[in-house]
């Protein structure tokens, strides 16, 4: 196995498919708004609360990891404070090399100051605009857009699922289903799964994460799902073994790391994801903060996209988690034995997971995606 340099996994094309708008702001931004709002925070330096975020989020529980982003809404709560923050993450996942990007958020959460849910998100895609344009000035081409989050404990999900609705068209790309899984099941408000579905409304869920493969069944079932956030614990669904002869109906053999043989029986969720290639957005760092998996190199994105499942990869929060998504394909690379072309599969499945028409995902694979690996590759040989 080949360790990637940085220089060249920087330079990679990238597609971005989960990333929390709140949860990506540059520590000296979350200093300087909070200054403005009069809002404490636990530090004082950009360095030390990067520190805090980090360790803080660091916990193994997904509620401490939650806990975090009390102080990065308190200070996106103005139309100014979510251009900016809109704006500074287009630019810093354009430096990235992301050339396709959709970031979600819960309007719900920014209304503290008078604001509308319609003026929050007229609000972020002004930022958002000015970022694509800025970077396109500095030579960084990427689109990006907004998936409108609900919140599962909350009732607003007919408000968000209407705000998305409305929108579609002015940057909003779909509908997201994001907070608490335990409890909070997508039969709780079951009409607005049928209300998006009639209005052609992409779905994404987070599901897989905190809970397990009853999470998901609900998901795929009752949301009408066309991804999962995260999606990860879909491997409990899956029973691995030894390779001790012709494989079972539903059985798959795979093969380790190490040469090794083994079998893999899909239970009937797992079959239905793969079957149907739902796409997974797994965030491997924020997972093994968040106690979804143990560490990179055990972190089931690897047997899940051995087992032909549509895994793409992602950063979840890059400011909780200290992250990026050259980060995340590093860390593939060294921890967990990925290569080149394993990058290259999953941005290619991201690019055409994207909530986008065939022809615009098409354009990105065949013009953006495939054609900038190739010239990294050529270019490290």
């Amino acid at each position: 196995m080949t360790h990637l340099g940085a220089d060249v996994v920087q330079a990679l094309p990238k597609v971005l498919l989960h990333d929390h708008l709140d949860g990506g702001l540059r520590p000296a931004t979350v200093l300087e708004l909070a200054a403005d709002v009069g809002h404490e925070l636990p530090a004082a330096t950009p360095d030390a609360l990067a520190d805090w975020f980090a360790t803080s989020a660091d916990s193994g529980s997904l509620e401490r990891y939650l806990e975090t982003f009390a102080h990065t809404v308190a200070v996106m709560q103005t139309a100014e404070a979510l251009e900016r923050v809109a704006r500074e993450a287009v630019l810093d996942l354009a430096a990235d090399g992301v050339v396709h990007a959709e970031l979600r958020w819960a309007p719900e959460q920014h209304l503290a100051r008078g604001l509308t849910m319609t003026q929050a998100v007229e609000a972020v895609q002004a930022g958002i605009d000015d970022g694509i344009a800025r970077a396109a000035a500095d030579g960084r081409t990427l689109r990006a857009g907004q998936i409108l989050c609900a919140l599962r404990h909350t009732d607003h999900w007919a408000e968000v699922a209407g705000l998305a609705i409305a929108l579609r068209g002015d940057g909003v790309l779909g509908f997201d289903l994001a907070g608490p899984e335990q409890g909070f099941p997508p039969s709780r408000h079951d009409g607005v799964w049928r209300h998006l579905a009639t209005h052609q409304i992409p779905v994404t869920i987070h599901a897989g994460e905190a809970a397990g493969v009853g999470s998901v069944a609900d998901a795929v079932a009752v949301g009408q799902a066309l991804r999962l956030g995260h999606g990860v614990r879909i491997i409990e669904d899956i029973t691995f073994g030894t390779d001790d002869g012709a494989p079972a109906p539903g059985t798959d053999r795979i093969s380790g790391s190490d040469g090794a043989g083994g079998s893999a029986t899909l239970g009937p969720v797992a079959n239905w994801v793969r079957d149907q290639q739902i796409p997974l957005e797994v965030c491997p760092v924020s997972n093994t903060q968040t106690g979804a998996a143990t560490s990179i190199a055990d972190h089931p994105i690897t047997r899940l996209k051995e087992l032909d499942f549509a895994v793409t990869l992602n950063t979840d929060n890059r400011l909780m988690s200290r992250t990026s998504l050259s980060h995340e394909m590093m860390l593939l690379n060294t921890e967990a034995g990925w290569t080149l072309e394993d990058l290259l599969d999953v941005t290619v499945t991201a690019a055409w997971s994207a909530f986008a028409h065939h022809d615009e995902r098409r354009a990105l694979v065949e013009q953006v995606i495939v054609p900038g690996f190739q010239k990294i590759e050529r270019a490290s040989l």
